[in-house]
């Protein structure tokens, strides 16, 4: 791997305006925990707003029902077309940052030192590490081919929680990505090294002798290929041959319908990162990698706009990209950039 993006990586993470983006905490050595039968409820209360969060957005995702729901520093919110929802406006001051619906339509919602709340459309369940989750800071949460929910390197079956740790092999709790892929495997993105679970042990993902490190997101495509991304770039990964597409940071990865890769990461023309008492001179790019120049030596790609940085993407059922920011969501139509910070007829 690159040295020289893995030492400006981490100089990215100890920059002052970035102290207060904590990643996953580490496992407390737990293995397996039942559920406690006295599971707090509480009941449902909602903010109706004319605008959409305010803070730093980290994931956003379409419900079954065409509902955009965004996890935020300032809450969870709902967009139904029309108005957003401030759905844990008056349950929880925690700061949102995964968000997942599940097979059954419920909602689960990862936060920063409060653990994970279960949202069925009328009343809340609040888990921490009391009730056996892993660590309180859960910044992913996936569910995987059986019905099982991870929240990072904690799976949880309906009933109790199994919490993997060095003991089992996995190195690093510090969990910012996990997929199953076509085969039942498992990819775990850790602020260590990239692993690989097939179910009994823990592999680490090596290239030319060398793990991958601070991987950020990892999607399989509609090929069956890994994409990786992080301090080292962008990745991809057919089962056999590695191939680059960029040595910049990348920080969120999605494909799209057509087959387009997108990736939140620095700007192609962007400096190298400089830490300043007012934070960062560095240049995020919402990027597209065209699908049909994705075999060639320089594939084409398309920054559609450049923020201070950029968090997580998604494609929604009209084929608009959302991506969220430091001060909120925004979502691109192919030709326009609507910010929902402000009033949705300011655009």
């Amino acid at each position: 791997m690159n040295n020289k993006l893995t030492t400006n990586y981490l100089i990215l993470i100890s920059a002052p305006l970035f102290l207060m983006l904590v990643f996953c905490t580490s496992c407390r050595g737990q293995v397996k925990t039942e559920m406690p039968k006295d599971t707090i409820k509480s009941a449902t209360k909602s903010v109706i707003t004319s605008s959409g969060p305010n803070l730093i957005t980290r994931n956003i995702i379409q419900d079954k029902k065409g509902n955009i729901w965004i996890a935020a520093f300032d809450g969870i919110f709902k967009y139904d077309g029309k108005s957003f929802t401030n759905i844990t406006g008056k349950v929880s001051s925690a700061r949102f940052f995964s968000v997942l619906e599940d097979r059954r339509g419920n909602l689960w919602f990862g936060s920063i030192g409060s653990g994970v709340y279960y949202y069925d459309g009328k009343s809340f369940q609040n888990f921490t590490t009391k009730d056996g989750l892993a660590g309180n800071s859960v910044t992913c949460i996936y569910e995987d081919k059986t019905g099982n929910i991870w929240f990072g390197a904690s799976r949880y079956d309906g009933k109790s929680f199994r919490n993997f740790t060095a003991k089992d092999e996995l190195s690093n709790n510090n969990v910012n990505s996990v997929i199953e892929d076509k085969t039942g495997k498992f990819w775990f993105a850790t602020g260590g090294n990239t692993f690989v679970y097939d179910g009994k042990t823990f592999a680490a993902f090596i290239h030319n002798g060398k793990p991958f490190t601070n991987v950020r997101s990892i999607i399989e495509d509609k090929k069956g290929n890994i994409w990786l991304g992080g301090g080292d770039g962008l990745w991809r990964y057919d089962g056999k041959t590695f191939t680059n597409f960029t040595q910049k940071f990348v920080g969120h990865i999605i494909e799209d319908k057509k087959g387009n890769i997108w990736t939140s990461s620095e700007s192609a023309n962007s400096p190298a990162w400089v830490s300043t008492e007012t934070g960062n001179i560095q240049a995020w790019a919402l990027s597209r990698y065209d699908e049909k120049s994705l075999s060639d030596k320089k594939p084409t790609v398309t920054e559609i706009t450049n923020k201070g940085m950029i968090f997580g993407i998604l494609e929604d059922d009209k084929g608009s990209i959302w991506f969220g920011t430091f001060d909120g969501v925004h979502r691109y139509d192919g030709n326009t950039i609507t910010n929902f910070k402000e009033k949705q007829d300011h655009r």
